[in-house]
């Protein structure tokens, strides 16, 4: 059967990388840390897939330029000092070999720096998987569509032979700008009702159910 697609791009935390919790629990530490009111969980899964920066401005609008550097720096020494506990969601490691095997380009989009991403892409052995990557820092934060239109530029590639995959709104919203098909994961940040409104070609509770669908489908 055919390929449908030719690009694979997917978002790493809470779709390839089991780190959703690690963030929430940073951002919480980090604003406790310096005094601010704490973000519940939903709250600060909410803004999981943003870079860094815009996810603080929309947890805490109006904070001043010392306040978001300090809040940044608490960030990262809170998720940091648990990075080499975050693992790959089961299967993910196997797929992105037989995905590679099978001729398809993967890539990741992601709202990590690119420190962190080179990071954890080693520490998880998912580096060589990977053709090409854009980060927060490089580009505008999703669901500005730049980072996808650099990757399929970089690769050569057409957007509708190209697919998104995250676990975020902001993931399918940048998709549909950058007139991309998308597909939601549910087993990360966001729930099937934050993602179904931006119409993914299909949702998934697991990244089983995820790799069995590319596997017939893409």
């Amino acid at each position: 059967m055919p390929k449908q697609f030719d690009l694979l791009i997917f978002d790493w935390d809470g779709t390839l990388a089991d780190s959703t919790q690690a963030i929430v629990d940073a951002l919480q530490s980090a604003s406790r840390d310096i005094g601010l009111p704490v973000p519940d969980d939903t709250k600060s899964r909410s803004i999981i897939g943003l870079g860094l920066r815009e996810a603080l401005q929309e947890l805490f609008p109006g904070a001043d330029a010392e306040t978001e550097i300090r809040l940044v720096e608490r960030y990262r020494v809170h998720y940091f000092a648990r990075d080499e506990e975050i693992v790959l969601f089961d299967g993910v490691e196997d797929a992105m070999q037989e995905l590679a095997d099978a001729g398809f380009m993967l890539a990741v989009a992601t709202g990590k720096g690119r420190g962190g991403l080179n990071r954890a892409m080693a520490q998880t052995g998912l580096t060589e998987f990977f053709h090409a990557s854009r980060c927060a820092g490089e580009c505008h934060s999703k669901p500005h569509p730049q980072m996808l239109e650099e990757i399929l530029d970089e690769l050569g590639a057409m957007p509708e032979k190209a697919i998104m995959i995250g676990d975020t709104h902001f993931d399918l919203q940048m998709a549909q700008n950058a007139r991309m098909a998308g597909l939601g994961v549910s087993y990360g940040a966001q729930p099937h009702e934050n993602l179904l409104p931006h119409a993914p070609l299909a949702c998934f509770d697991s990244f089983a159910k995820l790799h069995a669908w590319l596997r017939l489908n893409a």
